[in-house]
């Protein structure tokens, strides 16, 4: 196996209901490392409420930026006092910067700590381990951040990676004030408490958002180094400069921005991104929240004016990529620019959380000319998306009679009548009439709405039955020619020894300098 040609092993979905992981002979072993004890369920109350400073910060007001800016004065000080330089003004990691080439793994998303996260693992290691480091991005645990649930969410997980580990906030990190990722991949000390900034709005949301508000759980230096046990190699080691930084990654620059909870950057870190993104280094940013995902736009807003997307889309930032967590699946967009360059945007966020179906994206023609239907691709297949949940639906509210469930074969025919596009892999002639009274019933339910639940019924009916639908990326770069390829977890055996490589795109760097994407999907080459 090379670095920028891994040699593929089982057939993709777009090949076969087997290459999805329906009918699987024999379930992996990555369930199995999961601690017996940490079955993680959005079922029960317990996470949903644990998550409230979401809702409380959303209505009541988000001290999220006053908190970001007190971390990283903190970080100064921590320094200062320690007789240390302080972390460089452009936050700017440099320990990969002299390489000729690099390779990346990247996580969205994964942290609940359960099964679901960990079929993730072997597959990581058999097509990743050789990675020089990885990037969680988004979400690093659930549900509400915590030192203590590092633990099984971060340190044992991926014990067996050798190569560093850094991390971007998500939503749901941010809702123990940042206390432990800042522990985590920044070396804070746990026992320091978050931040407390002044959150301004009427007397009355003030009393109750501090009556009703999870501060962070308490943790000790020696809660630390126990979890840290599981990662202790040398190789393993690293420390950022805060919760957003850039890596100079060899021949190309990786950008961490932090959206806090809502989706947007403050004032400082926008400036701080405009500085880091001038130059002609290729750039690829990384993201709590994708800024396109569900065939819509989402530019993130930066406080004081402006979007990151302007950013991103400036020539004169050579930005070619962009992804983003927080939906849980894999989503590409190759978007067209008005010059004629095509910048990369992808959802990244299927490494471990519940799945976020995606059978509710429309046709992507919605977006054309930027972007059209045939060159977008998703994990799971719409298909595969709606034939899974139909028996979450019908276990949960069809009291398991199988009267919902859709079989993949018809549900792929099903979608792709629905959303008018030629099936991606071969379909059902005749759906029977029954399947297609339960696709009627399913499609209403509400996919999308607002956080904590942030796609509802995905939430509410998660599930850890194989196949898992699961991903994460491998990132190769050299200075002309950078490769990002999606593999799948499917929770089957035969995929944690021959991996399953759902999608790939190839970046070649043109005599002008600018940077051109082909498609190398594997299987059908229709979405």
């Amino acid at each position: 196996m090379t670095a920028l040609h891994p040699e593929l092993g089982s057939e993709p979905s777009r090949s076969s209901t087997g290459g999805a992981g329906w009918g699987c002979r024999q379930p992996g072993i990555g369930a199995g490392l999961a601690p017996v004890d940490n079955r993680f369920s959005w079922l029960s109350p317990g996470p949903l409420i644990a998550s409230r400073n979401d809702v409380l910060a959303r209505r009541l007001g988000d001290p999220t930026d006053g908190q970001r800016r007190e971390w990283l004065r903190r970080l100064d000080a921590y320094a200062e006092a320690a007789g240390a330089p302080p972390p460089p003004r452009d936050r700017l990691v440099t320990r990969f910067a002299d390489r000729d080439s690099i390779s990346v793994a990247v996580l969205g998303d994964p942290g609940e700590g359960d099964a679901s996260q960990y079929v993730v693992v072997p597959v990581l290691e058999r097509v990743a381990g050789d990675t020089d480091l990885g990037i969680v991005c988004s979400d690093v645990v659930y549900p509400a951040g915590g030192v203590r649930a590092y633990r099984d969410r971060f340190y044992r997980a991926y014990a067996g990676y050798r190569a560093p580990l850094y991390g971007l906030p998500g939503n749901h990190d941010w809702y123990d004030g940042l206390t432990g990722f800042m522990t985590t991949f920044c070396d804070v000390a746990p026992d320091v408490g978050e931040p407390s900034p002044d959150v301004p709005g009427p007397w009355w949301k003030r009393v109750v958002r501090r009556l009703l508000w999870r501060h962070a759980p308490k943790a000790t230096a020696q809660d630390v180094a126990e979890m840290r046990w599981y990662r202790d190699e040398e190789s393993q080691q690293a420390v950022q400069p805060g919760p957003y930084c850039a890596i100079d990654a060899g021949p190309v620059r990786l950008v961490l921005i932090d959206v806090g909870i809502d989706g947007h950057i403050d004032r400082e870190q926008g400036d701080w991104l405009r500085e880091v993104s001038a130059g002609d280094r290729p750039k690829i940013l990384l993201t709590g929240k994708p800024l396109y995902t569900y065939a819509h736009a989402q530019p993130c807003p930066i406080e004081g004016g402006g979007f990151v997307d302007d950013i991103v889309t400036d020539p004169a930032n050579n930005y070619v990529a962009a992804i983003g967590g927080d939906d849980h699946n894999y989503q590409r967009y190759p978007v067209r620019q008005p010059d004629g360059r095509t910048i990369l945007y992808l959802v990244a966020g299927g490494s471990g959380a519940y799945l976020s179906a995606t059978h509710q994206i429309p046709n992507v023609d919605r977006l054309a000319p930027a972007v059209h239907e045939e060159d977008f691709r998703c994990y799971p297949l719409r298909g595969d998306s709606l034939a899974h949940f139909s028996r979450r639906y019908d276990r949960v509210l069809g009291l398991g009679l199988g009267r919902l469930v859709i079989s993949p074969d018809d549900a792929t025919t099903l979608m792709a009548e629905r959303v008018g596009i030629t099936p991606p892999r071969a379909g059902s002639a005749t759906v029977p009439a029954r399947e297609r009274r339960a696709a009627d019933f399913i499609f209403p339910l509400p996919a999308r709405g607002t956080a904590p639940a942030h796609n509802l019924m995905s939430v509410l009916f998660d599930s850890n039955a194989v196949p898992q639908f699961k991903s994460f990326l491998r990132l190769d770069a050299t200075g002309e020619e950078i490769v990002v390829s999606c593999w799948a977890a499917t929770g089957c055996r035969e995929h944690e020894i021959d991996p399953v490589l759902e999608d790939r795109m190839r970046a070649t760097r043109q005599p002008d300098g600018r940077w051109a994407w082909t498609s190398e999907t594997p299987g059908r080459p229709v979405p």
